[in-house]
């Protein structure tokens, strides 16, 4: 996959400009949709785990406690080196679909170092189901990898391909996953819905990164909303339900807002501000004071001893 050339990556998640000189402005989709995430932390755990298990050391490091330790610091970033390995094979997968969708709109293209790179790591299988599928659908690519805006709730994107498949209109994500134990490939996550819709709801679509060249969005009527997950034994694509659109675009709109807010409760200062002990004494407790007996009331005077006033005494 081609980077956008309007990304950055910033504190703040990935954002886009406007122009090749413009800083960033309005965050990227993922960054919106990221903002709703879950915890992984069971995820993190396993992996962990399951790397101290496989480790071909820990025979030998179970009598000697240094090397046990070692053993347990590599398998501490299991999950990130898995994570960042299939980042990487699915940067190599989307480059290919991109330069296939390239081809066939006779523009200048890599299709074939981009299948020597998948090969090169025993990944050609992605390719070769991905064009088993483009040639049983009969997709007609419109515009690859192109980048949209939506200027009213501020946000950006990047598109993996617009194509007509069947007469139909179709915006379409890919997503590289692995296989199940049956042969098949994983099922899509549902946020994808979100991702497609906010692309679906773009105002603006980008002509010319450097000049900062934008044209109205030419898509957004109707199309069909395609996730398309792309595995080593088949692609399998996705229609996004229309009748839960809307709900989807509400949670994008809200986890907008929450990027936004998160941005502005850091910008407002410190969260948190030291608390000293009070001063010497303040905690004593003062001592109580006496108070005077009050005087019997007409109500509680004794008859036999109380004489009214100006009376003789006995």
């Amino acid at each position: 996959m081609t980077e956008p050339a309007l990304a950055h990556a910033t504190e703040y998640g990935r954002m886009y400009s406007r122009s090749l000189s413009e800083p960033p402005t309005v965050p990227s989709i993922t960054t919106v949709i990221s903002q709703g995430s879950t915890s992984l932390d069971g995820w993190h755990s396993y992996m962990a785990a399951s790397a101290v298990v496989k480790d071909p050391k820990l025979t030998a490091a179970l009598g000697s406690p240094s090397q046990l330790r070692s053993v347990v610091k590599e398998a501490s970033s299991a999950s990130e080196r898995y994570r960042d390995a299939a980042a990487q094979r699915g940067t190599r997968v989307h480059y290919y679909c991109e330069q296939v969708a390239l081809r066939a709109l006779d523009r200048p293209h890599e299709v074939e170092r981009a299948r020597e790179e998948l090969s090169a790591r025993g990944e050609h299988q992605f390719a070769d189901r991905f064009d088993e599928w483009w040639k049983l659908y009969d997709v007609q690519p419109l515009a690859p990898e192109i980048t949209v805006w939506n200027a009213e709730l501020g946000y950006a994107g990047t598109l993996d391909l617009v194509a007509r498949i069947g007469g139909r209109l179709c915006l379409i994500d890919y997503k590289t996953k692995n296989t199940d134990r049956d042969g098949q490939v994983k099922q899509l996550d549902d946020k994808v819905v979100m991702q497609l819709v906010a692309g679906m709801k773009a105002q603006e679509s980008l002509v010319d990164a450097g000049a900062g060249i934008w044209e109205p969005w030419a898509y957004g009527q109707s199309p069909l909303l395609l996730g398309v997950a792309v595995g080593q034994t088949e692609v399998r694509p996705m229609r996004a339900n229309p009748d839960v659109l809307p709900q989807h675009w509400f949670k994008f709109c809200a986890l907008r807002r929450v990027w936004q807010t998160s941005i502005d409760a850091v910008a407002a200062g410190r969260a948190l501000l030291p608390v000293p002990p009070p001063p010497v004494g303040a905690h004593e407790t003062p001592a109580p004071q006496a108070v005077p007996p009050e005087a019997p009331g007409p109500e509680t005077a004794d008859p036999q001893t109380s004489v009214p006033a100006g009376a003789p005494r006995p």
